[in-house]
């Protein structure tokens, strides 16, 4: 069976993911594991794709990014695949480690995502630490509280925490943060 997997970082990104999974489609998979997580938290979606994989089976991503956070991560995936039986297609790629290509390819390939990826955040540290010593740097958009107001009513209205993360596209934790602030105000 072909088995595919979907990433993207934040609920944002829904064009992407919506993207993710249109290739998948087109490449044959049957069945498609999808989630909107960052690559460092726990990745359920992908663990029950692992899981559902059998001897035989092909995992399929569109691209190794939304697959490994490192080159130690994608080793270890692709190891517990190989244990498994199951091979790791990536489409942007043309790459399949049911080949002797394909498993050195993964390999030089993970190594070189990693680097690029170190070298971008080195760029981002110095140009925030650059625009802070200007006095430009104002940090990310604080969206939650932002939203403090709506987050009290819905919550007034009996809605759970995590209907209201959904429902205005913040994370659960942040939810819980506007609300222990207003608590303290009104303490």
């Amino acid at each position: 069976m072909i088995i595919g997997y979907a990433r993207t970082s934040t609920s944002e990104q829904k064009a992407g993911l919506e993207a993710q999974e249109r290739d998948l489609k087109a490449a044959g998979v049957k069945r498609t594991f999808s989630e909107q997580t960052s690559s460092v938290g726990p990745r359920q979606e992908l663990e029950a794709a692992i899981d559902y994989a059998r001897e035989g089976d092909v995992l399929i991503v569109t691209k190794l990014d939304r697959l490994a956070r490192s080159v130690s991560h994608l080793g270890e995936l692709v190891s517990r695949l190989e244990t498994k039986g199951v091979s790791l297609r990536v489409l942007a790629m043309g790459m399949d480690t049911a080949t002797p290509t394909g498993r050195l390819m993964i390999n030089l390939l993970g190594s070189i995502a990693q680097f690029e990826r170190e070298i971008m955040l080195e760029r981002q540290r110095e140009g925030i630490a650059k625009a802070k010593g200007e006095g430009k740097y104002k940090g990310r958009a604080p969206t939650a509280r932002a939203k403090a107001d709506e987050i009290i009513r819905l919550t007034d209205a009996g809605m759970s925490r995590e209907a209201i993360a959904t429902k205005l596209g913040i994370g659960v934790a942040s939810v819980y943060r506007v609300l222990k602030s207003a608590k303290e105000a009104a303490a």
